[in-house]
């Protein structure tokens, strides 16, 4: 996704997202955050990635990964703001944010799409690769690098700041 996308699309908006996209939940942008404040490399390069916050379930046999629904996106709030300053693009997972992730969204052009929740098994099936990236000792909250292909989302907050929960 290229930044004049980012820039037509708008809260509410309905889009189909394929390209790489990256699983990290609490502990995993916990640890990203620290290693940008240390200087440290990250295990990923965060300019233009897109973060989803889940953490999916054991994969069956015969699959490429197991349930992988939203984790709700409020959690991750206190380490949103430094990661889109370091270039994150795109985040996804379910409910509102905050004022300060909302501000940094508009500040650094970047999206918050949402995904639909309660579809864990169904997300799933758009998911055609899995790569393990970092931090295999946090299980199923490691990072992981997924290829999509038309995984169904709803622009939850545009770059311009624009939310489809209203001012906050």
């Amino acid at each position: 996704m290229n930044l004049n996308e980012m820039k037509e699309m708008k809260a509410g908006d309905k889009i189909l997202l394929s390209g790489v996209i990256y699983t990290a939940r609490d502990q995993a942008h916990k640890r990203l955050v620290e290693a940008i404040k240390k200087g440290k490399k990250l295990p990923f390069d965060l300019k233009d990635a897109i973060i989803y916050y889940c953490g999916p379930t054991k994969t069956p046999k015969g699959k490429i990964i197991g349930a992988c629904g939203p984790t709700t996106s409020s959690r991750m709030d206190e380490f949103t703001p430094a990661l889109l300053k370091a270039g994150l693009k795109g985040m996804i997972g379910k409910g509102a944010r905050s004022k300060e992730v909302i501000a940094a969204i508009k500040k650094y052009k970047a999206a918050y799409f949402l995904a639909y929740a309660g579809c864990g098994a169904l997300v799933s099936k758009y998911i055609k690769k899995v790569t393990l990236v970092a931090y295999k000792d946090l299980g199923p909250e490691a990072i992981s690098k997924l290829q999509v292909k038309d995984l169904p989302l709803i622009v939850g907050i545009d770059s311009h700041g624009r939310s489809i929960y209203g001012k906050k």
